[in-house]
């Protein structure tokens, strides 16, 4: 039974990383908390299933047509949202509130274009799962779980050894010193959105194949996006990943001896859990050496 639990809670915990990576990425960019994400982890899943069940395109070419256009969708919101905020050079306040606002409006869209029903990715048989240490896993858990791996690993490799990731590093840490040396900031706000969302969208995709997609599949996720966040240190995209298993671990675990429905409680209770007794300063944005 352990087993099972501690295998369910990282399949869980794998997604939850994807979008706490996201979310850091856009995050330590534009310092504020970026609601709208969570509604770009919703579309991604409904342009999989566009892609995949409606237009019936090959799964592989629907998977990386979702993601593209998922990055597409956040550099959108961006642009055309965010952007002028930046000029007028608004509070972090009004920013956290249109982003409430943004995430509410695609939501409703969502709903308008695909209606309230619920739908799947998921096709033909359900198939017995693999056993492995005492537990069971199917196909579609263990792409999931190497899936979540792999996007963090290309992740890190663009943010640790490319130009762009040092630029976005720079811009993290200190955006007026990065202008001042010819960086331009707001192309790099713009890949950071793109990245973000990209990998939003991809955990929107790769949840769908277990879970139904319905219009408000964003709000919950989100939510634990950014307290996996907190937890492994706000602009840390290890910490992100490691905040994300996590909270699925403790999820799982939690629900063990308790109802499923207490699942959101335990996260929550985690998170208050932490900010009371969480070690000083460690929820500061981490500096250029410490971050990423």
């Amino acid at each position: 039974m352990f087993q099972q639990i501690f295998l369910n809670g990282l399949i869980g915990g794998s997604v939850y990383a994807v979008i706490a990576v996201g979310f850091t990425i856009v995050f330590c960019a534009t310092k504020f908390f970026n609601f709208a994400h969570g509604v770009v982890y919703a579309a991604g899943a409904y342009l999989g299933y566009t892609f995949f069940i409606l237009l019936k395109i090959n799964p592989v070419a629907s998977f990386f047509l979702a993601i593209f256009i998922a990055a597409v969708l956040g550099v959108c919101i961006d642009r055309f949202f965010y952007f002028p905020l930046r000029k007028r050079k608004t509070s972090n306040l009004v920013f956290l509130l249109a982003s409430f606002g943004v995430f509410i409006f695609l939501q409703n869209l969502l709903q308008l274009i695909f209606g309230a029903q619920i739908l799947t990715l998921r096709t033909g048989p359900v198939k017995e799962g693999h056993h492995f240490l005492g537990a069971v896993i199917t196909s579609t858990q263990i792409l999931i779980i190497v899936s979540s791996l792999v996007l963090f690993f290309l992740c890190w490799l663009f943010i640790q050894k490319t130009k762009f990731g040092k630029a976005i590093r720079s811009v993290s840490d200190d955006t007026i010193g990065a202008r001042v040396v010819g960086i331009n900031s707001e192309k790099i706000i713009m890949i950071t959105f793109a990245i973000g969302s990209a990998l939003a969208g991809a955990a929107g995709i790769l949840i769908s194949l277990e879970t139904n997609i319905e219009p408000t599949m964003g709000f919950n996720v989100i939510l634990k996006g950014i307290i996996a966040s907190i937890i492994g240190g706000m602009g840390s995209i290890p910490g992100a990943l490691l905040g994300g298993l996590f909270l699925g671990l403790t999820e799982n675990l939690g629900i063990w001896q308790i109802q499923a429905g207490w699942k959101d409680a335990i996260a929550f209770a985690m998170l208050i859990l932490f900010l009371l007794f969480r070690p000083s300063g460690i929820m500061d944005v981490k500096t250029e050496k410490e971050k990423m």
